[in-house]
This record gives structure tokens, sequence and C-alpha cells, in this order.
């Protein structure tokens, strides 16, 4: 049959041309941008995955960023330190060297204290001067604000990490599992009533001799013994505070389990029998030469402490802090107390999401001259000219323990601070280094193109494309042969 209104073969190879068309378009379109999905009607899954994959991407390059600019601010901040306990190294050389009272002079020792004075106004200008892009860094404005701290509870409170999350505060509660005890051992005799007595006192600070004389009575030998507790760490109080014959208690100045009174007699010709039999522990056991001092141990928030003395440690992902218990109520079992961590620290952004488990908060403390130190200690302010305890007014021994209280302080806060350069950004910028590429290379294979494939649908659709010209002017030329039959 011949017909000439409508050119079937044409039209079907016009349908095939343009599918052919539209193939060789899209293979141009994914040849020059070098894409897979141009346009969502290419891959709609795709697409919603990859603007996915792209989305972490761009989000854990940026995490790599805040880590990386996070150990900038911390190498800031550690290397104003390093200054610090530099000219803290410094003081405590002078300091040392005016002990040597014997060998040097007033105008010596007055020189000395001038120079003490210049680096404790130094040690206070770094901490206040220190900064970030305009933030302090170790003047106190990045530590945590604390509220409802009870003084007759705790003495020093300092929280190095704390993770608020939602919460605009931090509820903090203590109790005391385990009471902090001096080592302690008992002379209940009233007095050495003839003979002598020679005894070895030994505590954490040293050993000494002390003999013990014939009628000597228990506040002479309570004094006796108080005059050596630099040398030993050693105390000496009477049983009863208001009777002096009740007898004595030989205990330890500081608290804990590092904390020991030793008792050994050298030699004993007394005839009130011997020494040892009147000694006891706490407990009332006689013939007890040493006993040590305990470890307070206390629950935080429900997670039982480490023990150091008067100080419970507490270490959790959400929670890091020290607390220095006063004496009185580290002794009580049933002690308790509360206060709040109100705000303060500085928060780092570590993950490519924004929540607790990608963030981590800190404190840094101040380390001005009138930080350093706290309040049992004294601080290092009061090492200079005009102070209690400066080496003018010969304290010595006191401005020795605040350097190096302040000397320790320093330590562990550039301790804390390397371990979270060392052991959380660095570990997280290698992580995160290892998920980006990841994802890099998930996104790839699912947006770009595959050059060697798309060459080769670009041939195919060229030669389509030609064939199909080709076959359409054949069809096309098929209807003029109806022309012969109308002769």
């Amino acid at each position: 049959m011949s017909r000439i209104n409508l050119n079937i073969p044409a039209v079907q190879a016009q349908r095939q041309l343009a599918a052919t068309n539209k193939q060789l378009q899209q293979s141009l379109q994914r040849l020059s941008s070098g894409l897979r999905i141009n346009r969502g009607a290419d891959d709609p899954a795709g697409l919603i995955v990859s603007t996915r994959l792209r989305t972490e991407i761009s989000a854990a390059a940026q995490a790599i960023r805040n880590s990386e600019r996070a150990i900038n601010v911390i190498a800031t901040g550690e290397g104003a330190l390093a200054e610090i306990q530099n000219l803290l190294l410094d003081v405590r050389n002078l300091t040392i060297e005016a002990a040597n009272s014997g060998a040097f002079s007033d105008e010596e020792i007055r020189a000395n204290q001038l120079q003490i004075d210049s680096a404790v106004e130094s040690i206070t200008r770094i901490a206040n001067t220190t900064n970030f892009a305009g933030r302090k860094l170790i003047n106190g404005s990045l530590d945590f604000i604390t509220s409802g701290v009870k003084d007759s509870a705790l003495d020093v409170v300092s929280v190095f990490r704390a993770k608020f999350g939602r919460n605009t505060s931090i509820g903090v509660t203590v109790s005391i599992l385990q009471s902090a005890e001096q080592a302690q051992l008992r002379f209940v005799n009233s007095s050495i009533t003839t003979g002598s007595v020679t005894l070895e006192l030994a505590g954490s600070e040293g050993v000494v001799s002390l003999t013990l004389n014939s009628g000597q009575t228990a506040s002479s030998i309570i004094q006796a013994v108080n005059n050596l507790t630099d040398a030993t760490g050693i105390q000496a109080v009477a049983i009863s505070s208001s009777n002096a014959s009740s007898g004595m208690i030989f205990q330890s100045v500081g608290y804990g389990s590092d904390e020991f009174v030793s008792i050994n007699v050298i030699n004993d010709s007394s005839t009130s029998g011997e020494f040892v039999d009147f000694v006891q522990d706490a407990s009332g056991n006689t013939g007890v030469s040493r006993d040590l001092g305990q470890d307070v141990e206390a629950l935080i928030n429900g997670t039982r402490t480490l023990g150091e003395g008067l100080k419970a440690i507490l270490n959790t992902t959400l929670l890091t802090l020290d607390l220095t218990f006063d004496p009185s109520f580290a002794q009580q079992t049933t002690s308790s107390t509360s206060f709040e961590i109100v705000g303060g620290g500085a928060l780092f952004q570590l993950g490519p999401q924004v929540d607790p488990n990608q963030q981590e908060q800190i404190g840094i403390q101040s380390v001005t001259a009138s930080r350093l130190g706290n309040s049992l200690t004294g601080f290092l302010s009061e090492i200079v000219t005009g102070g209690s305890k400066s080496l003018v007014n010969g304290a010595f021994r006191e401005a020795s323990d605040i350097i190096d209280l302040g000397l320790d302080q320093i330590s562990v806060l550039r301790g804390r601070l390397g371990a979270l350069e060392r052991n959380m950004l660095d570990t997280n910028i290698r992580q995160l280094q290892i998920t980006f590429e990841n994802l890099t290379a998930s996104e790839s294979v699912i947006r770009d193109t595959d050059f060697a494939v798309e060459t080769t649908e670009l041939t195919r659709a060229q030669i389509l494309q030609a064939a199909g010209t080709s076959v359409l002017a054949i069809a096309n030329a098929v209807n003029q042969n109806v022309l012969s039959l109308l002769g």
C-alpha cells in the first residue's frame, strides 16, 4: 500500500533521531562538566545521596579547620605558660639562694627580692596579655564559673572539663564516703616519771631523734615535738584540750596515705614501763610504732572519686574536676555539699555535627600572681615586697611552698592542654581526614563522570545520529515513488 498523507517510517525515524540527539546532548554535557548528575532528572536517587555526602564532606572539612585552629589556640597558651614556668623556676632559685641567709647579706636578699618582684609582675603581665584573635587565654576568662560553693566544705574547686549540652548549668553533688585522716599515734601516759627515753620520730618530711628526760610533762613533750615539726612533718597535741596531762597525740601535719608517723624507741631507761606500751594507734591498739594516713574518698554526681589526701579527683566524659576539702568536712562520712557550674570554659567544636559528643569544653584557669597557689598555702602575690611571705620578711619556707605549688599548677595545666592536643585534637584531625577521603570517594562514584564510559556513549550516539539522519532521508524519499504510478 502506498499512501502519502502520513509517512510512518519517517515519523519513526524522527522519533529515534530525537532520542539519539538527546543522548548525544547528555553525553556532551557530562563530558564538558565532568559530572554524571547535572540535573535531578539525570539520577534523582543519586542526587539525594550525593547531596547528603557533599554536606558531610563540607562539614568534615570545616571540623578539620576547627581542630587545627584549636591547636593554634592551645599552642599560643602553652607557649605563654612555658615562659611563666621559666620565670617561676628563676624565682624558686632566687628564694633558695636567699634562704642561705648565713652567707648572704641583707642587701643581697633585698636585691633578690627586687628581682622576684619583677618576675612576679612579668607573670601577671603575660597572663593578662596572652590572647588569640582578641580572646584572652590564661587570665581566667576561659575558666569555669561556679556558684554556691561553701567555704566551710570546699577550700579549692578546680573544674577542668564540663559538657553542658543544652543545659545552662551543671549541678555537682558531693558526699564523703571515706574520711581523710592524718597519721596518728597516741602516748597515753602523762609524763616520763624516771629515767629517760630517746625516740626516733619519722614523718613525711624527715627523721629526727628526741630525748625525753625524767619528769618531763606532756605539755613540755608536746612543745619539744612541735619545735621539730618542720623537720619531721609531725605535730603533737594533747588528747584533751582541757587537760594536758591526759596524754598526747603524735600526728602528721598533712592528710592522706602519703603521710605517716613512726616512733621507734632507741633507748628507754625509764622505770614507768616500756615506752612502747604507752603508744596506741587511733583504735587503741598498743605496741604500734607506725601509722599511715588515709585519703578522702567522695561520691560526686554518683561517681566514686580518686582520693589524694584532702583532694578528690573526678574524671568522666562529662565532668573533670579536683576538689580540695576543708579538713573538718573531709573527716565526716556524713558530710555532703553541692554547688553549680553556671558557665565559662572554652568550647571547641571538633566534629561535623553540633552535639556534645563532638565538642570539647575545657577550663583554663587564671595564672596571674593572685591566683597561682591556693588559700591553704598562699598565693604568689604574697611573696612580693610588702607581702606577708616575702624574702625580706624571712618567710623563705612559706615562699618556697607557694612557688612549688605554682609550678605544679602550671605543669598540670600545660599537661592537660598537651594531652588535649595530642590525644584528642591530633587524633581527631587524622580521623576526620580519613572520613573526608572516603566520603569524597563515595560522592565521586555517584556524581562524577566516568570518561571511559561516557566517551563510548558519545561515539555510539554520534553513529546513531548519522545513521538516523540517513534513514530519515530514505524514509522521506520513499513517498516520491508514488509519482511513478501517475505516469
